[in-house]
């Protein structure tokens, strides 16, 4: 099993896929349950991945690898391998998947479908995250984009399909700059396998004997390349100014498909960094760092501001992941700059040393730099893992109140806590897991990246990013006293709404067990993490 074990987990959703489309449809509740239990398989056998994250050869090269011919006019290869940075994802897209299902068990239109779209959403973010050619990834990639873009259009809110819209044409457009500069690197190199590019002999444009790839008008190729690259990525975390297709995304989605891309889809944009952009240019990833930086620290900060200024409920915790995603970006851009200072310090090009002994010179080179990195690295990696599990738990808890009250209005809503207590207490936890309280995950990652930024270059968008890590609290407590305390709402004052049933709790008890273990043991996957990380810097 082991040898297929990746094409297993990725294809398999496909199969469910093809059995909820053959059931019958006037039996919703038979295709409800039947998509959910189908769906804990991918997630059982993607457990052995994890058992297997400490078994990585000492060279770092990957696990489970499948390697065949797929496309050999361009010398494209079906390749797939995982490590310490892929296994945490595939392991997050098969978690969430069955409860993003759980949570839309009250939807009634068109169920068949609404499931078999989740199937082979869960299949093109999986075989994203195991892709080991470029052709191939991109083949994935857009894939995910399809089931998105109608679970947001035909089953979203009031103004789905301006939502659903602007979704597609935001991400295809980045698409099409990445498609650009996956033919330009395969042009350059020969190939498309990342193995091989990311190696001293087939890095397409920084080798032995690299140069500055912003020198010289024959190098606006790599320059186009690296910057399609980032873009796109940029993009899909989402960065500021790039992120106003978020919210509208988000509030429009239902509610299993807003934990989906808040929980798993954006998670391709950090992923793409690190997996691509940073090892393929390294150099040039430096010269970026700075900009990535001030760019994650307004993503920060201006996230948090926007939050604090919503009363739509679902837009608050939208604006929260342009937020939380700023500290993706932040570790990238630590990571980056050692990435840069290390191929500096080795480089024979004048401007690429001059590079470096303008780093050596304020402080930043050598160990220190690449511990800095690494902490930073990792705390970017587990940052995509918790705020995927605490931005799923704010979108379902969001949910279950809006399929009670009909309203996300914060203005609306109010002593929810008298008459949903059982509500009460999970909303309370999930939104501690959203704020980084410490024993809980999302502490973690986000002290991880601001010990990796603190002491290098970025200390100082080290500390005006503080400022959103204070708004942040502001938001969060602004929400839960807006929903669960003060006067109860005249609405229902004498119509109370009912409490979390049995299948919510369901859906919302694995993620808030997940943010305590991982709070309390985040060394159960950073340790493999860890691994990549400090094979990618060094």
């Amino acid at each position: 099993m082991s040898i297929n074990l990746l094409s297993t987990i990725t294809f398999l959703p496909l199969i469910g896929m093809a059995l909820v489309l053959v059931l019958p449809g006037e039996r919703k509740g038979l295709i409800r349950w039947v998509s959910v239990a189908f769906s804990l398989i991918p997630f059982a056998l993607s457990l052995n991945l994890l058992f297997s994250a400490y078994q990585f050869p000492p060279q770092g090269t990957y696990l489970f690898e499948e390697k065949m011919a797929w496309f050999p006019q361009v010398n494209a290869t079906y390749h797939l391998g995982v490590d310490g940075l892929s296994i945490p994802l595939v392991i997050l897209t098969t978690f969430l998947t069955p409860l993003a299902m759980l949570i839309s068990m009250s939807v009634e239109k068109d169920v068949k479908a609404y499931y078999a779209l989740f199937f082979l959403l869960e299949t093109a973010v999986i075989g994203a995250f195991v892709s080991l050619d470029l052709l191939l990834f991109f083949v994935f990639y857009e894939a995910s984009l399809v089931p998105m873009f109608f679970l947001i259009s035909q089953w979203g809110g009031a103004n789905r399909r301006y939502a659903s819209l602007k979704f597609i044409l935001y991400t295809m457009f980045a698409s099409l700059g990445m498609l650009l500069a996956i033919q330009v690197v395969g042009l350059a190199s020969g190939s498309f396998d990342l193995p091989y590019l990311t190696s001293e002999i087939g890095r397409p444009f920084v080798g032995k004997n690299q140069v500055n790839i912003f020198q010289g008008a024959q190098q606006v190729w790599p320059v186009i390349a690296f910057v399609s690259f980032s873009v796109a990525f940029a993009l899909k975390i989402p960065i500021w100014p790039l992120h106003t297709w978020l919210p509208d995304a988000h509030t429009e989605a239902p509610t299993g498909g807003s934990m989906m891309l808040a929980g798993i889809l954006l998670k391709l944009g950090g992923y793409g960094f690190l997996r691509m952009v940073l090892p393929l240019f390294p150099q040039a990833a430096r010269e970026f760092a700075p900009v990535l930086g001030v760019l994650a620290m307004l993503s920060i900060v201006l996230g948090a501001f926007a939050a604090w200024g919503q009363n739509d409920f679902k837009k608050l915790v939208a604006y929260s992941s342009v937020n939380h995603m700023g500290f993706v970006a932040m570790g990238i851009a630590v990571a980056a700059s050692a990435m840069g200072g290390a191929v500096a310090a080795h480089a024979p090009d004048p401007h690429a040393v001059a590079e470096g002994a303008h780093a050596a010179a304020a402080g930043y080179t050598g160990e220190a730099l690449i511990e800095s990195a690494r902490i930073a690295g990792n705390g970017a990696v587990l940052q995509m893992i918790t705020h995927g599990l605490s931005s799923a738990a704010m979108f379902a808890v969001v949910g279950i109140v809006y399929e009670r009250a009909h309203t996300r209005d914060l203005t609306k809503l109010g002593g929810l806590w008298t008459i949903m207590p059982k509500y009460g207490a999970i909303l309370i936890f999930c939104a501690m897991g959203s704020l980084g309280l410490p024993g809980l995950a999302g502490f973690v990652s986000e002290f991880l990246v601001t010990r990796g930024a603190w002491g290098s270059e970025f200390t100082l968008l080290t500390v005006l990013s503080m400022v959103g890590l204070l708004i942040t609290g502001i938001y969060i407590l602004k929400s839960i006293q807006k929903v669960l305390h003060g006067p109860v709402g005249h609405e229902w004052a004498h119509h109370p709404l009912k409490d979390i049933n049995w299948v919510e709790v369901l859906g919302v008890a694995p993620l808030m067990i997940a943010m305590l273990l991982l709070g309390i043991l985040p060394s159960l996957i950073l340790n493999p993490i860890n691994f990549s990380i400090s094979a990618l810097i060094r």
